[in-house]
């Protein structure tokens, strides 16, 4: 057989199998299939108690029930909660409705959101922005 005839069977032939040992590697990466794992949802950030923060204005306010509402959030404080105003450590009953608030709070596994802490004021973000 003529050698360059053979030369250039032997070239085809490796492109060749070349191309179908790269084609599912390709097809595999331009897969686009609904087997794909699905983007995350976003989440709301949590404080590193697993809590989630809260700001705004107080409309309720009930100091002996233990309970207040800031936008449509109605929460309740237990023994636990960290309550201070201007860094100084309060009571719910130092509170009126209409103050700025921001802290965090819980939901129990009863479906109640308990607050972690209840700070009075827009908090330092919140403040520098405002100003």
């Amino acid at each position: 057989m003529n050698p360059m005839k053979h030369f250039i069977k032997f070239t085809t032939l490796s492109l060749l199998a070349a191309a179908l040992i790269a084609t599912p590697v390709w097809s595999r990466a331009q897969d686009t299939s609904t087997n794909a794992p699905a983007a995350a949802a976003p989440t709301v950030q949590k404080k590193k108690n697993g809590a989630l923060p809260f700001h705004g204005k107080l409309s309720a306010l009930d100091a002996a029930a233990g309970t207040f509402t800031v936008g449509t959030l109605d929460l309740s404080i237990t023994s636990t909660t960290k309550i201070s105003t201007n860094a100084v450590p309060a009571t719910l009953a130092d509170f009126k409705v209409g103050d700025n608030v921001t802290g965090a709070y819980k939901k129990t596994a009863d479906g109640k959101l308990t607050a972690t802490s209840l700070k009075l004021g827009l908090g330092k973000k919140k403040k520098a922005a405002a100003e």
